[in-house]
């Protein structure tokens, strides 16, 4: 890899250090009622904060069935990246929700290889996923917590929705059923 994804893995560890990124974990997946766009809802592990990101149906599908500990016969996508990566030599290190433009949010992964650590453009949906998949830190760089820090879990999750339109919170059980039921056209169906 060149010296440009090198010097943003080298960023990112400077980061860390400076304590500008903070480790975060999923909190819970769920529907925008206003907008019928699936967020995972991201919380600080030692604080209250929370980051919310709007994500596609594909994505939030592949993130609930690794909370739910879905198995399948064929491995998914993210499932393939994974191994791709671990046959190629590289591991994954850590996963970085770096920053917003424009609304839409960036992360990296960052890959170590060869005693290389690459960092890769990906999008938060899909680090989440691997992440999810590979066991792996996920982090959020602090001005994207200090953006919504006032902001409650309960509030945000139940703010613009109409409660006779807004699914309900399931668990892992009902989760796993609610996706076994899903019809793969449906997915083909979302523009962003």
């Amino acid at each position: 890899m060149g010296a440009h994804s090198v010097w943003y893995a080298v960023r990112i560890y400077l980061l860390e250090e400076l304590r500008l990124l903070i480790e975060v974990r999923v909190q819970s997946l769920w529907v925008d009622g206003t907008t019928n766009t699936p967020v995972v809802m991201l919380k600080e592990l030692s604080g209250e904060r929370v980051l919310p990101i709007w994500i596609g149906p594909g994505e939030a599908s592949a993130i609930a069935a690794e909370l739910a500990t879905m198995e399948f016969a064929r491995p998914l996508t993210h499932d393939l990246l994974c191994a791709v990566m671990k046959q190629l030599g590289g591991s994954l290190q850590k996963v970085v929700i770096s920053r917003v433009e424009d609304s839409t949010y960036y992360a990296e992964l960052l890959v170590l290889k060869n005693g290389e650590l690459i960092s890769l453009d990906a999008r938060p949906s899909d680090s989440i996923a691997i992440a999810l998949r590979s066991d792996t830190q996920i982090f959020a760089h602090e001005e994207l917590l200090a953006i919504v820090r006032d902001l409650n879990v309960g509030e945000f999750e139940s703010a613009g929705k109409d409660p006779s339109t807004s699914p309900p919170f399931m668990g892992p059980d009902e989760l796993e059923e609610h996706l076994r039921a899903l019809n793969p056209e449906d997915f083909g169906r979302f523009t962003p």
